[in-house]
C-alpha cells in the first residue's frame, strides 16, 4: 500500500521574494522612528557623517524618520531640580552645613554643543562641581556669627551669582540658587544665640538711657524757658505799671455786687476796697 503525503501549497517564487523584501522594510523603519516625548529634545548623530550635529536646531517633540544607522540622544529641557548637601567650612574653620536646592535645564538652542563637550551626564560632570565649589569659596568669607544671623540672603545671592559665572560657558541655564538649611554645630549655635541675647539687652538698656536723656532735656529746656519768661516779666514791671494794673483790677472788683466801698489813694499810691465785714 502506497504512503499518502498532502501535497502542500505552493507558493509562487515571487511572493516569497516580497514576503523578504516587506520584512527588511519593516525592520528598516522601526529602526528609523523616533519619537520625541514632551519635554524633550533630541540631538542627531551621523554615524557615518560628521558625527553629532551642531550647526542644526534639535529634534522638536513627535515623531521623527532617522537613518537606521543614525542615533538620537534625547534631552530633558525643562526646569530640573538638584538638592544639595554640603559640608563647608566657614572662615574661622568651623564646620558648616549647608542644604542648597538648585534649578537648571540645558539650553536648548546649544543642546549639540553640550552633548559633543560634556554628555548627557553633564548634572555630575559639571552642575554638581560648579556649586559646591562655589558654596566653599562664598561660606568661607564669613564668620558663623554672620552665616546664622543677617548674611544669609548675601550669601545665597553670592553662591547664585558664583555658580552661574562657572556655569556660563558650559551651555547650562542656572537658574536659580536656593538655600534652604544651614546648620552650625551646636555649641556654636547656642553661644552666638547668648552673644546675640546680650547684645539685644545691651541695645534696649542704651534705648531707655537715651529716653531717659530725652526727657531730663526736655525738662531742662521746660523749666529754662519758664525762668527766662517770669526774668523777663520782671524786668518789664515797674512802679507805674503796677498802679496801672491795681487800678483796673479795682475798678472790675468795684462792680462786683459784693464791693461797697472803694477808697484812692490807699497803700503804695493804690486803691483800697472795704466790703460789708
Amino acid at each position: 500500500m502506497k504512503n499518502q503525503n498532502p501535497q502542500l501549497p505552493k507558493f509562487p517564487k515571487g511572493i516569497f521574494g516580497l514576503v523578504v523584501i516587506g520584512i527588511i522594510a519593516l525592520i528598516f523603519i522601526s529602526k528609523s522612528t523616533v519619537t520625541i516625548g514632551a519635554g524633550e529634545r533630541g540631538v542627531l548623530y551621523r554615524t557615518l557623517s560628521g558625527g553629532v550635529v551642531t550647526d542644526k536646531e534639535p529634534l522638536d517633540e513627535g515623531f521623527h524618520l532617522v537613518l537606521p544607522w543614525n542615533k538620537v540622544y534625547k534631552y530633558e529641557v525643562r526646569q530640573q531640580e538638584l538638592f544639595e548637601h554640603m559640608k563647608v567650612l566657614s572662615s574661622n574653620g568651623l564646620d558648616i552645613n549647608l542644604d542648597a536646592s538648585v534649578w537648571y535645564k540645558p539650553k536648548e538652542n546649544e543642546l549639540g554643543e553640550l552633548h559633543q563637550n560634556i554628555g548627557r551626564n553633564y548634572l555630575d560632570r559639571v552642575i554638581k562641581p560648579a556649586i559646591r565649589s562655589a558654596t566653599r569659596s562664598v561660606v568661607g568669607r564669613y564668620t558663623p556669627e554672620q552665616i546664622y544671623s543677617s548674611k544669609r540672603d548675601i550669601i545665597q545671592n553670592e553662591i547664585d551669582h558664583e555658580t552661574k559665572k562657572i556655569l556660563s560657558n558650559k551651555h547650562i541655564e542656572l537658574i536659580s540658587v536656593l538655600v534652604r538649611d544651614v546648620t552650625l554645630p551646636k555649641t556654636i549655635k547656642d553661644a552666638i544665640e547668648r552673644k546675640l541675647g546680650q547684645e539685644q539687652e545691651s541695645l534696649e538698656y542704651e534705648f531707655r538711657l537715651q529716653k531717659a536723656r530725652k526727657e531730663a532735656d526736655k525738662q531742662r529746656i521746660e523749666a529754662q524757658g519758664k525762668a527766662d519768661a517770669n526774668k523777663i516779666l520782671s524786668a518789664s514791671l515797674n512802679d507805674k505799671i503796677l498802679r496801672d494794673k491795681g487800678i483796673e483790677a479795682t475798678l472790675r472788683l468795684s462792680e462786683s455786687p459784693n464791693s461797697k466801698v472803694v477808697i484812692v489813694g490807699g497803700k503804695d499810691g493804690l486803691p483800697l476796697i472795704l466790703g460789708n465785714n
